[in-house]
């Protein structure tokens, strides 16, 4: 992993889907997770504020790693600059769970 690298990584998180960004990401020494640290969020002095990324930044605020499992990963890609972390549902996508757990029922 490079020096300056920084990873978009989405993932789902209770029928929502994360897009977070950050510049270390590992595979965990607990088996199945992914250990993410360093979140990037977007300056303080933009003139317009994503509510969703305010949620992020509010929820990761003191956190110095985190343990995402490895199933919930949709996607990671490395990238050149840190874009708007976001919160999107993950209803009307095409994103599934992973085989094997067990449905939600209403």
């Amino acid at each position: 992993m490079e020096k300056d690298a920084i990873y978009r990584i989405k993932f789902l998180n209770q029928d929502e889907v994360y897009e977070v960004y950050a510049k270390h990401l590992y595979q965990s020494d607990l088996w199945g997770f992914l250990e993410v640290e360093e979140f990037v969020f977007g300056s303080q002095t933009q003139m317009v504020v994503d509510p969703s990324e305010e949620k992020l930044k509010q929820q990761f605020e003191d956190v110095e790693r985190s343990y995402i499992p490895m199933q919930s990963v949709i996607r990671i890609d490395e990238v050149k600059h840190h874009g708007v972390a976001k919160i999107t549902p993950a209803r009307g996508t095409n994103v599934a769970a992973f085989p094997g757990m067990p449905p939600k029922h209403k």
